[in-house]
């Protein structure tokens, strides 16, 4: 059964082409992938906090897996951020890819980005049952201010009480290096 994917990008990387080739490559193989897209596009992010986090969550809507699409600054983005702590509030499988080995518009290729995950975290509770989103500010964990405590299952004793990245969770590819192309389908399985 095909699974229907959210994007999560930072718009720059549709400008540049590389977002593009991920999220459309179902339109040149045989099959589909093994997804549908329900991306919404960056343009709407100029409506305003509250009627862009209505688009985000209706985008989200029957939705099964987000994919970052991982580029130079996606990390940094707070829109991307939300989009990703979002789905782990509505249970969707979680994966990035990065995409800077793509070769853009210009056939240009470019250092890996960071990783989204390694900026973001949750503070487990004690009984291991929720989960407070955080972000790494740059000196330190201070809580994510746009979304509250998420329910998340229950976490082994080792990890409760404590603040831990996203990247103990969820992987990350490279699209070129992993061949993203013909692997995409077993990533959003």
């Amino acid at each position: 059964m095909a699974r229907r994917c959210f994007f999560s990008f930072h718009y720059q990387d549709v400008i540049d082409f590389r977002a593009n080739v991920v999220r459309n490559h179902n339109v040149t193989k045989a099959d589909n992938g093994g997804f549908f897209d329900a991306s919404i596009w960056e343009g709407a992010k100029k409506q305003g906090d509250l009627a862009l986090k209505r688009l985000i969550n209706g985008g989200l809507d029957r939705t099964s897996v987000t994919v970052v699409l991982i580029g130079s600054q996606t990390y940094a983005r707070r829109w991307v951020r939300y989009e990703i702590m979002k789905s782990i509030e509505r249970g969707n499988a979680l994966l990035g890819i990065h995409i800077n080995n793509i070769r853009d518009r210009h056939k240009n290729v470019k250092a890996l980005g960071p990783n989204p995950f390694d900026y973001l975290g949750l503070q487990i509770s004690a009984d291991g049952c929720t989960g407070t989103p955080t972000v790494w500010n740059g000196i330190k964990w201070v809580y994510y201010d746009d979304l509250g405590k998420i329910s998340i299952r229950q976490q082994a004793v080792d990890k409760r009480d404590r603040n831990l990245q996203l990247s103990t969770w969820f992987s990350t590819y490279d699209w070129v290096e992993d061949d993203g192309f013909n692997n995409f389908g077993k990533w959003v399985a």
